[in-house]
């Protein structure tokens, strides 16, 4: 069993935790940057469409990107160890009588037996969800949806 130990004891999960949220950081890093990448094309009138002859860009139109975040992940870690030791011991003897002559032996054995087994899984879980867009963000599309003229 002390093997068992040392192996949960040298087990990286400091590490595993560490890396767990630098990815998570990157991932909310490029939602955002995804988000704001389509906001930009959104607002270019080339890739608008033209409404009564005036090219509008689909920002202008009242098309916004998904903005989301991350905002729950769970790392499940199981760990398994178990030993077992078994013994064994037989002893055997036979005797052996003829005209004049006995002869007799004995056998014996013992043996050891030891078994160590570790399993161990994990799982991560992330959960996704929409959120709003920032204010700014969104005070600048409604100014623009009021102040952009129809097309006639």
């Amino acid at each position: 069993m002390p093997e068992a130990m040392e192996s949960l004891e040298q087990a990286p999960l400091g590490q595993l935790v560490e890396k767990l949220g630098l990815a998570i950081a990157h991932a909310q890093a490029a939602l955002d940057r995804s988000a704001i990448e389509l906001a930009a094309q959104l607002a270019d009138p080339a890739y608008g469409i033209d409404i009564g002859g005036q090219r509008r860009s689909l920002l202008s139109l009242g098309f916004a990107p998904t903005f989301y975040q991350v905002t729950e992940t769970t790392i499940d870690i199981k760990v398994s160890f178990s030993t077992a030791k078994t013994e064994e011991f037989s002893l055997g003897a036979s005797i052996g009588v003829s005209v004049g002559v006995f002869a007799a032996s004995v056998n014996a054995s013992y043996s050891q037996k030891y078994s160590y087994k570790a399993e161990g899984s994990s799982a991560v879980s992330s959960r996704f969800v929409t959120v709003p867009a920032p204010t700014v963000f969104s005070d600048l599309l409604r100014t623009l949806s009021t102040s952009t003229p129809e097309p006639e």
